[in-house]
């Protein structure tokens, strides 16, 4: 029965689904920015258009009049961590000039298309080579002027074509998500421990909480490719709290100000849901002047004066999680949770992990033994591989009586 329920087309996933907001990889940043607070989304899609009308089959879509492919996505965190490098916090007008396609993971297959007919099985095996996000088409439609307000600018930021065809996209969080909903046909693997099933991830990435924030740059990085966080930790490796991309997510770009000038602590509190206090503000303007990068304390109080002037104080968004209301800068929205990391236990059990990190909307849980030291993470990715298992499990025994016969 479970194997049955892993081989459901994965287009079951995308009812209610909204449409990608997409840009083209020749897009700036600065107008991937537009495109993320105009949108209100997380992410927006990066569209590579073939005018050849070329079939892209080594690229994984094999649509015979296909001659668009999504090539990526950038979100807020990708923004953030491009500006906070040394040479761009020094000239950041320059660095919101560069090409999107520069700043997208290279050699990474962090998007991938995929069949709606495919099924839920091949959608997680996606997942554990590496995919974050999987571009399914979900209908053909007429494209109207008042579907093509995607920005200000949209004309120059709509792909040339879509063939006529509308995607959008499944993350690891929505699989974990349907697999919960549907969590008694693989009863009953759900009440193990985390600890018996083997997904404790002990190769964790940590920041002691006065160290320099843009000390945990790489870190940030790397875990927002892989889906998780930078712990924060006290002298005696004792979990503080976390640095989340998610978090990251729902902030402005002047947060790059708070990487080069902040601790790990301070940023913590900075990006935290309400947003930064204004002692926070000002120490990171006296820090970038005296590290002389005026040009980012232009840009720390540009945000600032946007979000002044549409009712928000803060860098960070800090609305209800309807995501009705939108008092932030140029727009934006939140349903960001707070720096508080949330913890389990190895003996706890995986449906409860499932629920904990769906409820937390968190990519990873971190695991602390009996005497609260940080031991581990969970991550979505952790809880797919058992699932997957479960369906190599359950084959065994099909092809070994296949081969009998």
């Amino acid at each position: 029965m479970a194997v049955s329920f892993l081989n459901r087309e994965v287009s079951d996933l995308c009812l209610g689904k909204p449409a990608l907001k997409p840009i083209p990889a020749k897009a700036t940043v600065s107008e991937a920015l537009t495109a993320l607070k105009k949108s209100g989304e997380t992410h927006v899609s990066v569209w590579s258009c073939d005018h050849s009308k070329k079939v892209l089959e080594e690229e994984g879509w094999a649509g015979p009049d296909s001659v668009c492919r999504c090539v990526g996505k950038i979100s807020m965190v990708d923004v953030i961590c491009f500006l906070s490098k040394e040479e761009n916090l020094v000239n950041p007008s320059k660095a919101l000039e560069t090409p999107v396609a520069q700043i997208l993971p290279k050699g990474d297959s962090i998007v991938r298309h995929l069949d709606p007919n495919s099924s839920l099985l091949e959608a997680i095996d996606y997942m554990l080579e590496g995919a974050q996000n999987l571009v399914i088409p979900i209908q053909n439609y007429r494209s109207t002027p008042s579907r093509k307000r995607l920005l200000s600018k949209a004309s120059s930021l709509l792909p040339t074509n879509h063939n006529g065809v509308e995607y959008c996209w499944l993350t690891q969080e929505d699989i974990v998500r349907f697999l919960l909903n549907s969590i008694g046909v693989f009863s009953p693997m759900p009440t193990f421990s985390i600890e018996s099933l083997n997904i404790i991830n002990h190769d964790i990435m940590t920041v002691r909480y006065h160290d320099p924030a843009i000390s945990s740059l790489d870190a940030i990085t790397l875990a927002h490719i892989e889906q998780s966080s930078v712990a924060v930790v006290d002298e005696d490796n004792r979990l503080i709290g976390e640095i989340s991309p998610f978090t990251l997510a729902y902030c402005d770009e002047a947060v790059a100000a708070a990487i080069a000038t902040l601790s790990a602590g301070d940023l913590m509190a900075y990006i935290d849901y309400g947003g930064p206090a204004e002692d926070l503000v000002e120490l990171v303007k006296t820090r970038l002047q005296d590290k002389k990068l005026e040009a980012m304390v232009e840009l720390l109080d540009e945000e600032f004066s946007l979000s002044s002037s549409s009712s928000s104080a803060s860098s960070c968004s800090s609305d209800d999680e309807s995501g009705s209301s939108r008092n932030t800068v140029l727009g934006r929205f939140s349903s960001a949770r707070r720096s508080e990391a949330i913890t389990c236990y190895p003996w706890s059990s995986l449906v409860a992990v499932m629920i904990q990190a769906l409820a937390h909307r968190a990519n990873s849980i971190w695991v602390m033994d009996a005497d609260h030291n940080l031991i581990g993470v969970v991550t979505f990715k952790g809880i797919l591989e058992v699932f997957r298992s479960i369906a190599n499990a359950r084959r065994k025994p099909e092809r070994e009586n296949t081969s009998k016969q």
